[in-house]
């Protein structure tokens, strides 16, 4: 795994390179002062991992993250601890170290950085096995959502319904239920769109676990779902009615 610092301390930048040394399958490429000089280097080459800084001069650590088109996975360094849940607002953003770095959380970051790599790199199927295509583009079914400045892993084939709650979503699994500050309209792009679907305006249901229709609601476990009447038709072409 391949990883690149961006620090205007150089002491954070010693530190961090230290640490990084001691992860026997962890690649430090390069380490930057400042964020500009990142973006050049990144504009020509592909890392895995970045180590950003937030608060330096000029540009800032958010400022950074808007500018990529596609950033790869981002671990935030900072001396605030103010900032994480603006932090995980980005999707590119896996972990919030606090300063000075420990070595336990540290590790830890690394143990989620290389889950998150791993899920994203596609599996490589011999050439004409179309069996291994399909698992190959089915296997990265899951999600990853912050409670608590923790990353969970969820099954997405086990997500009931979400629910939008103000600036919250409720997502509910067969096992368990998670509050996360997000949205639905942000979720429903990270969910594969069978067998999800946008029902209502405040709710995401899972095809697979509706229980019965009647009427304009739909009842998935417990749960009394409304149908917007501008969905009713789709829905119904995406059911397997006989």
């Amino acid at each position: 795994m391949t990883c690149i610092i961006i620090d205007d301390e150089e002491t954070s930048r010693l530190i961090l390179n230290q640490l990084c040394s001691e992860v026997p399958d962890l690649d430090m490429i390069e380490e930057f002062p400042n964020a500009m000089s990142a973006i050049k280097f990144l504009n020509k080459n592909d890392i895995d991992l970045i180590f950003l800084d937030i608060h330096m001069p000029d540009f800032s650590g958010f400022d950074f993250i808007q500018t990529l088109k596609n950033p790869p996975r981002i671990i935030l360094t900072t001396s605030d601890q103010s900032l994480a849940l603006t932090a995980f607002e980005y999707d590119s953003v896996i972990d919030y170290l606090v300063k000075p770095v420990e070595r336990p959380r540290f590790e830890k970051a690394i143990l989620k950085a290389k889950s998150f790599v791993a899920s994203t790199k596609p599996a490589v199927a011999p050439k004409g096995d179309s069996k291994n295509e399909s698992t190959a583009e089915s296997s990265n079914e899951t999600l990853y959502i912050n409670i608590d400045r923790t990353l969970i892993k969820i099954e997405t084939d086990s997500i009931n319904l979400i629910k939008a709650e103000g600036d919250y979503i409720m997502i509910k699994t067969r096992e368990k239920d998670y509050k996360v500050h997000s949205t639905l309209k942000k979720i429903i792009e990270k969910l594969p769109s069978d067998p999800f679907f946008h029902v209502h305006r405040s709710y995401i249901i899972n095809l697979s676990r509706i229980v019965d229709i009647e009427d304009n609601t739909i009842l998935i476990e417990k749960n009394v779902i409304p149908i917007s009447r501008s969905k009713r038709p789709e829905l119904m072409r995406r059911l397997n009615l006989l």
